[in-house]
């Protein structure tokens, strides 16, 4: 009885590490916290399901879908973006397919660091402008809450998270968002900018609301190039946590079921109207600080988030968090996920001396950072979705050598 409690009790952890990235992507994107949680839960039993529990992953709300979602929500609406996201999880199949048939050879020839590298920099680099604006306290180029005050507010919360993910020591180094957002909110509080009248109406306990999917194969095609950066960073998850355990999770279930495992959360998620899941490298971390390797803790985090989903006032009380608190960590984690990109290209060595590299970043970038967009009648590509098409056709077409090294990435959520 004691040794399911402590169980029990370390799977609260690992959810208490993961809930400031968990919750942030539907706060930003403008989506159900309570099905961030909901498909976080349900995902990670599904991936525990597809890989026989013999993996301790716990799988989150992934940041690489933030720009898009927020495009395609503004696009074709909610229930069109949750059947792309749906469709996007199939390139998990995709992949593990893939992997399975000739495994990670195929893979790293169509997707070496010199096309990762710069479509991880776009998904960050692409919502920039969205992350200082709420800073600012702007929404559609209008100005919906104080300027000065938008920018106290934004400052304290980037300042916490930059001070925790530098400073701090042990599990605390591990929650550098949920810091910097409960700093953030204290201070809205004292500052009157907090709305408590929707927290102090809300049930105590609701149903989370459902959002079905609505066949839109536009949102789809845009939707499913996206997935090839989050379903790489798995791969390079999965051997990180193997690094941590001792274990090759790449034989034994086989990359092939994780990945699988991993679709059906992100599958799931588009089917109730939650962001996509991929694996966390914070919990990767938590995992290595208490040398705690039985899977059955993802377990306790799975359950533990699903029944907060159900939670109504807790529900409220994220969704009351100023624009400007999350603005401020938006400033920070988008260059992070940039960040990461150039990480890829600087371990790899790709050499910039070389014409193709030079072309194949270029055009990714500048596409990319400029908004450029491909429209056929009324179907368009725009965004990560064109910028990973443009890499992949470039690395295939332009002549030169061809980069060595894998495409894996590894590190934190992209």
């Amino acid at each position: 009885m004691f040794q399911q409690l402590k169980t029990a009790v370390s799977g609260a952890q690992i959810l208490f590490v993961a809930f400031g990235a968990l919750v942030l992507v539907p706060l930003l994107t403008g989506l159900n916290p309570a099905m961030a949680l909901l498909g976080a839960g349900v995902g990670t039993l599904l991936f525990q399901l597809c890989t026989g529990r013999q993996v301790p992953i716990f799988l989150g709300s992934s940041f690489a879908f933030i720009g898009p979602i927020i495009y395609s929500m503004h696009t074709w609406g909610p229930g069109a973006t949750m059947f792309g996201l749906f469709c996007a999880g199939f390139m998990y199949f995709v992949f593990a397919a893939i992997v399975r048939w000739r495994g990670m050879e195929l893979v790293n020839r169509l997707l070496p660091p010199v096309v990762i590298g710069p479509v991880i920099m776009i998904i960050g680099l692409s919502v920039a402008g969205a992350a200082s604006g709420m800073a600012m306290g702007r929404a559609g180029g209008n100005q919906i809450m104080p300027y000065e005050t938008s920018l106290l507010l934004a400052a304290i919360s980037l300042a916490t998270t930059i001070t925790v993910s530098i400073y701090a020591r042990g599990m605390f180094k591990l929650v550098p968002i949920l810091a910097g957002v409960i700093v953030g909110y204290v201070a809205a509080a004292f500052l009157g900018m907090v709305d408590f009248a929707k927290v102090a109406n809300a049930p105590w306990f609701a149903v989370p609301a459902f959002h079905s999917p609505e066949v839109n194969w536009a949102a789809a095609l845009f939707m499913l190039p996206v997935a090839i950066a989050p379903a790489i960073e798995h791969i390079g998850g999965v051997m990180a946590i193997g690094g941590v355990t001792g274990n090759d999770y790449t034989k034994t279930p086989g990359l092939h079921r994780t990945l699988a495992g991993d679709g059906l959360g992100v599958c799931l998620a588009g089917l109730i109207g939650g962001p996509p899941v991929t694996t966390y490298a914070e919990v990767t971390g938590a995992v290595m600080i208490t040398r705690n390797f039985n899977p059955v803790v993802m377990t306790w985090a799975a359950l533990f988030a699903i029944a907060m989903a159900f939670f109504g006032k807790f529900n409220a009380l994220l969704q009351s968090i100023p624009m400007p608190v999350m603005g401020g960590i938006m400033v920070l984690l988008f260059g992070t996920i940039a960040s990461i990109g150039l990480k890829t290209l600087i371990e790899a060595k790709v050499d910039l001396m070389e014409p193709r590299n030079l072309v194949i970043i270029s055009v990714v970038l500048t596409a990319g950072i400029g908004g450029l967009e491909l429209k056929f009648g009324s179907f368009g590509l725009a965004g990560v979705g064109l910028c990973s098409l443009l890499a992949i056709v470039l690395n295939m077409i332009l002549p030169g050598k061809a980069a060595s090294h894998d495409g894996i990435v590894e590190g934190q959520d992209v």
